[in-house]
């Protein structure tokens, strides 16, 4: 771009702002995983702890239990925030939460066998989403890592309660 095309370009402009575009393309996306989550009965939320707690169970070094503080590390999110989504998850039978032999204070997480049974039913979920964008999957892996480095460069900035 020449200088005087830089110059003209308002740096305020809704339409320069990466925070905007990530904004309304979050709900966009949201919005197409939706339909395809509700015949399972699941939130968004709910299925990215089903798939943290899925990669788990198919770990053959891990114990197919996580404490509720591991979860929240996964999905960048509180335990405040994550333990009303494993409660509505327990009580819709997906999962069971029991106190942690180890640490009294700390709750283990365990899908059931219709947790992870729900898994198979979830399987066609990636394509119907990719089918449903009508974007390449080659642009939807480079988006998925750009994103992934700006979340980890956000992170080292001292955001998300990471230490400063």
């Amino acid at each position: 771009m020449a200088a005087r095309d830089q110059l003209a370009v308002d740096p305020l402009a809704l339409e320069q702002q990466v925070c905007f575009a990530l904004a309304v393309t979050n709900r966009a996306v949201l919005a197409v995983y939706r339909p395809i989550l509700e015949p399972l009965g699941l939130t968004h939320p709910q299925y990215l702890v089903l798939l943290v707690l899925w990669d788990e169970h198919n770990d053959p070094a891990a114990t197919g239990a996580m404490s509720v503080k591991q979860i929240a590390a996964k999905l960048q999110l509180d335990s405040a925030t994550l333990s009303p989504m494993l409660k509505r998850l327990a009580a819709m039978g997906l999962l069971s939460r029991t106190r942690s032999a180890a640490d009294e204070r700390a709750t283990d997480v365990t899908l059931t066998a219709a947790g992870i049974a729900l898994r198979e039913r979830a399987k066609s979920i990636p394509g119907t989403v990719v089918e449903r964008l009508g974007v390449e999957l080659s642009e939807l892996e480079q988006l998925r890592e750009v994103l992934t480095r700006i979340n980890a460069a956000a992170l080292a900035a001292g955001t998300l309660g990471a230490p400063r």
